[in-house]
């Protein structure tokens, strides 16, 4: 936790043209995701010698950048992905804000870029919600987006670090990130996402655009989403484009690969883990081979399978597939009782319908 001297004052400067109240409520009645943003943003500048500063609540708007500007060239970027809920009380709370703080200083540190406290982070998210807060959607499966990221913004063409930097905190209304059902997922032998030494374990923007050409092949297989295998071998499962991975056995073991520096350490995906050893499931963080995972598939030793992350929170598999085979859980339609149980333990926490055993909600006043 970094020290009371780390805080900032943020000046509150509300947009003049606020959403009308009944155009607000429209929109976050049925919101697509990513597609609708709040009246405002947490903006913060640094520079070197300087620090961070000139800290603010205000109008959400466009940003003026130099051509030259380095994220455009370098692109040094970082960014986060998280959630505010409205509550079974009527309150607002966000869910382990402080793991998403510590993971965007981690990947601050591996791209070079200037070190956020964690405190600045917290605070930044927290008045943004509290002037925000008429939209956080209430209802099953809804909740307030949250988007803090990062760019370089020194006007210099020259591979370096950046000395000037924005961070910023933008904000969405949002529903289910898929529909309801199981997902198909096309497994990737073209393209690897990461590899040791690399960014793989960093939440930065150059991982995803580096994976869309294999989002995009997994669609030409008519497959809802994609998964990378290691780029060494392409033996070992790693992530999904967007998402962790994780099997269940026919013994009551959740697997899961391993965090060895190529995949994102999410954070739903340790709450989950947490959550299963609390329903007295064996949780197993080991390398899995896919074929291994074919096979099981059709002998019924993984009975489940299921992608996790902020945005789907889980979205259960319903098959794999790849060139010359098909990997079936279940039926390959029906969701696993398994997965929805920890599905369920976990959005009843986030939504304050349950007790909160491992502090992880976070009240916004």
């Amino acid at each position: 936790m970094v020290s009371e001297s780390a805080a900032l004052h943020f000046t509150i400067e509300p947009t003049s043209s606020p959403t009308p109240a009944d155009h607000r409520a429209d929109l976050i009645a049925n919101p697509a995701f990513g597609r609708i943003f709040t009246d405002h943003m947490a903006i913060v500048k640094y520079s070197e010698g300087k620090g961070w500063h000139n800290a603010k609540i205000t109008a959400r708007k466009p940003l003026t950048l130099d051509p030259a500007a380095s994220v455009l060239h370098y692109a040094q970027e970082i960014f986060e992905g998280m959630k505010a809920y409205r509550t079974e009380g009527g309150g607002i709370a966000t869910f382990r804000p402080e793991e998403n703080a510590k993971r965007f200083r981690a990947s601050a540190e591996r791209m070079a870029m200037a070190d956020l406290p964690q405190e600045i982070f917290m605070q930044a998210v927290d008045e943004l919600v509290k002037i925000d807060r008429d939209w956080v959607p209430a209802g099953e499966g809804k909740s307030l987006y949250l988007r803090p990221f990062m760019i370089a913004t020194e006007v210099f063409l020259g591979v370096k670090p950046a000395s000037e930097y924005l961070f910023i905190v933008i904000a969405c209304p949002v529903g289910a990130y898929f529909g309801s059902g199981c997902v198909s997922v096309w497994v990737s032998e073209d393209y690897t996402r990461a590899a040791p030494g690399g960014t793989g374990a960093a939440k930065c923007g150059g991982n995803y655009a580096a994976s869309l050409v294999a989002q995009r092949d997994s669609k030409t297989h008519g497959c809802d989403q994609v998964l990378f295998l290691d780029s060494r071998e392409q033996r070992f499962i790693e992530e999904m484009g967007g998402m962790n991975v994780m099997f269940l056995r026919d013994d009551n073991t959740l697997v899961t690969p391993p965090l060895t520096g190529t995949i994102l350490p999410g954070i739903t995906r340790d709450a989950i883990l947490q959550l299963a050893k609390d329903r007295g499931l064996k949780v197993e963080q080991a390398p899995l081979e896919i074929d291994e995972i074919f096979a099981g598939a059709a002998s019924g030793r993984y009975k489940e399978a299921f992608a996790c992350g902020t945005a789907a929170v889980i979205s259960p598999i319903g098959s794999l597939r790849r060139t010359g085979g098909e990997a079936l859980f279940g039926d390959g339609k029906t969701a696993g009782e398994v997965s929805m149980g920890l599905k369920k333990a976990l959005t009843e926490i986030q939504a304050g319908r349950t007790n909160d055993a491992h502090g992880w909600i976070h009240t916004i006043t």
